[in-house]
Formats: C-alpha cells, structure tokens, sequence
C-alpha cells in the first residue's frame, strides 16, 4: 500500500492527515507523560502537589505580605484559580517549543505530521491540569466559598479553550524557530517567568482600570481567560469584549505559529 505524502497549505493544520496520525497523540502524550514522572518518587501526586505549593507560597507573600486584593475572594482560591489557568500556557508552552528538538532523532526517520509532537506536549500539559483542578475544586469547598457552579461548568472550558489557542500558537512557532536558533531554548523559561508577573495570575486586573495598560490587558489572551475562570466567583459581569478580544489574539498567534511551522518544517531533518 502506498502512501501519498501531500504537501499542507502554510496557514492549514492538515487535519484529515491528523486524523489518520491520531495514535501517535496517545503515544507521544503518553510518553511524555510517564517519562516526566517515571524517575519520580511521588509520582503523579507532584502535578497536585506543585500548585499546592506555589498556591501557598503566594499566599503568604502577596496576601499577608503585600496586602494584594483579591476581588473578595479567599487569596488560596483566587490564587489557584489563575495557577491552573497559566500552568497550562506555562508548561505547554515550555514543552512544545523543545519539542521538536527533543524529538530530533524520531523526526529523522520517519515521516508523520510533525504537528503532532508540538500538540502532544500541550496535551501533557492540560494532563496536569485535571490534577490541578481537583485541588482547585477542594481548596474552593474547604473555604466554604460559595460559587454559581453553573458558571463555572461555563466558564471554565471557554478560559481552557482560550489558554490552549494561545499556546498552541506560540507554541508552534517557537518549536520552529528553535530547531533553528538554540537561543530560543534559553530566551523562553525567562520569557515565561516574566509574563508570570505581566499576567493577572496573583493580582486583579483591575489595577489596570485606563490607560494603555487596561488595552493590553482586553488585548491579552490569557489575561481574558484568567478573568473569565474567576467570574463565577467574584459575581461581577463578564468582560465580553475583552473575551473577543482576547480570541483575536490567539487566532493570530495560531496562524502566526502554524504559517512559521509549515515554513519551516521541510527543514527540521537537517537542522534538529
């Protein structure tokens, strides 16, 4: 049986070939996962433990240290609610830019969509999400906090959906120009710690209530999906236009990254 490999449009995410590809998700996602945690003595209790720990450590310095408002919410719980959402873009973006140079050897001898490797890795990420999220759900009830769930049974996917686009998409292009410039592989943990503190992850957005910081804010993506994973809880309206906003953005990082991967990827055997 013989097998015609197409060349993709660069703005096309070759879905039908995917499709066709669809255990190589399991067996890259799976992989990752258990070399991740394999060498590990907890195991899988470290994707529960390490928001637990990052929960409490800001906690004690930006609440009871610093005095950060937290819209009314208990700090733990307004603290995890933006954790879960970034430790998705964090470690999804992290994974899948090293990605393809991780994968180098499989990438020189044999031909998939090379697609699946850069979304393997946002997998694993949303992997130790369902970790993160049932301490999340536990530390919210320990509180006593009382929450409209039916917003969060809303909310929740759409801010997952939002975090993901952006993620996939920058994801991507890092992936590609890292195979090229190793640089990339250093600039991106610093650039990631630098977005931790421009995000509203640990303090309200509301901070930035005018001016050009405020537009930027309705601009960013994952500003809009931390938000919107805390409306349930703080009972004021959903910004919306800021939502839109915010999937403008990550459709352009979509395309930004699939159009620069498509580019590129004809190379990735040589230079990886």
């Amino acid at each position: 049986m013989e097998y015609i490999i197409e060349r993709q449009h660069k703005f096309s995410l070759g879905f039908k070939e995917l499709i066709r590809y669809r255990e190589l998700f399991y067996f890259f996602t799976w992989r990752d996962i258990k070399v991740k945690y394999k060498q590990a003595a907890l195991g899988f209790l470290w994707a529960i433990l390490q928001p637990l720990a990052m929960m409490m450590i800001f906690t004690l310095i930006f609440s009871k240290g610093l005095k950060v408002s937290s819209e009314g919410m208990p700090y733990p719980v307004f603290a995890l609610s933006g954790l879960i959402i970034w430790n998705i873009f964090s470690n999804g973006l992290l994974n899948s830019a090293n990605s393809m140079v991780s994968n180098a050897n499989i990438i020189k001898k044999i031909y998939f969509p090379r697609l699946i490797i850069p979304m393997s890795s946002i997998l694993t990420a949303l992997f130790d999400f369902c970790f993160a999220l049932v301490i999340y759900i536990g530390v919210v009830i320990f509180f006593g906090f009382d929450a409209e769930w039916w917003k969060v049974i809303l909310y929740l996917p759409i801010s997952i959906a939002l975090t993901v686009l952006t993620t996939f998409g920058l994801g991507t292009f890092f992936a590609a120009l890292n195979v090229k410039y190793r640089d990339f592989q250093y600039m991106i943990p610093f650039m990631i710690q630098f977005l931790l503190f421009v995000n509203p992850v640990l303090y309200s957005s509301k901070v930035f209530s005018s001016g050009w910081l405020a537009l930027i804010m309705k601009l960013n993506p994952l500003a809009n999906a931390i938000n919107l994973s805390r409306s349930a809880f703080t009972n004021t309206p959903v910004d919306w236009t800021g939502i839109g906003l915010g999937f403008i953005t990550a459709f352009i990082f979509f395309f930004a990254g699939i159009y620069t991967f498509r580019k590129t990827e004809a190379y990735f055997a040589d230079l990886a």
